[in-house]
């Protein structure tokens, strides 16, 4: 098994039309000023089959995060992977799922989970995070939000895992190319539990990926 994106609470938030079409607006980053200079951060350009991909990871905010998907980078593991799932809550509004799915040849270790709660970061638009199990589950699994997706940013407030999922980073160039591995066609039988009927008929291959700066 490959890890699975969500924990029953926040599939059943995702899964709901409602949310889509009323989620509350994502938390406001402070601005960079003079004496608060912008958080250190590291672009990764990912060439899919379907066009390139520009990321800016949060190395400073989201430090172990980041460090895990460059040691997947620097190590060449993510060459040849797929984004292999896409799930459309409303048009043009959902998240695509790609990398190493458990494959012994390329996933590494789990890493310790860091929350929204402590990084400051947030589902956005285009934001690129960690597909996990359990809290500290998470390898070589990644996703990217497309719509702000608050509901699945870590709230204390809430029972259980309420830990959400770890955001590292987001698009910054590529979107288009986003939005198209949203829109490709479906299996109707592929995946197994509540991905079944998420899954892309064609896998979208990542051919390199690589640092840009």
């Amino acid at each position: 098994m490959f890890s699975k994106l969500v924990c029953p609470a926040l599939l059943c938030l995702l899964a709901s039309p409602a949310i889509a079409q009323t989620a509350a607006p994502a938390p406001t980053v402070p601005a960079a000023t003079a004496e608060s200079p912008r958080p250190a951060t590291v672009r990764v350009s990912l060439q899919t089959s379907e066009g390139p991909i520009t990321l800016e990871l949060e190395t400073e905010r989201a430090p172990v995060t980041s460090a895990n998907f460059l040691r997947y980078v620097d190590q060449k593991r993510f060459d040849g992977i797929t984004f292999y799932r896409a799930t459309k809550v409303a048009p043009g509004y959902g998240l695509i799922q790609g990398g190493a799915r458990n494959d012994p040849r390329r996933a590494l270790p789990p890493i310790a989970h860091e929350p929204t709660s402590q990084t400051g970061l947030s589902h956005v638009d285009g934001a690129i995070s960690m597909a996990r199990n359990a809290p500290g589950s998470a390898s070589g699994d990644f996703f990217i939000t497309i719509g702000a997706m608050p509901s699945m940013d870590a709230d204390p407030k809430q029972p259980g895992d309420n830990l959400g999922f770890a955001v590292f980073g987001r698009v910054v160039e590529g979107m288009d190319v986003v939005h198209r591995i949203l829109e490709a066609p479906i299996s109707p039988t592929e995946g197994e539990g509540v991905m079944r009927g998420q899954m892309l008929a064609t896998p979208i291959r990542i051919v390199t990926a690589r640092r840009a700066d």
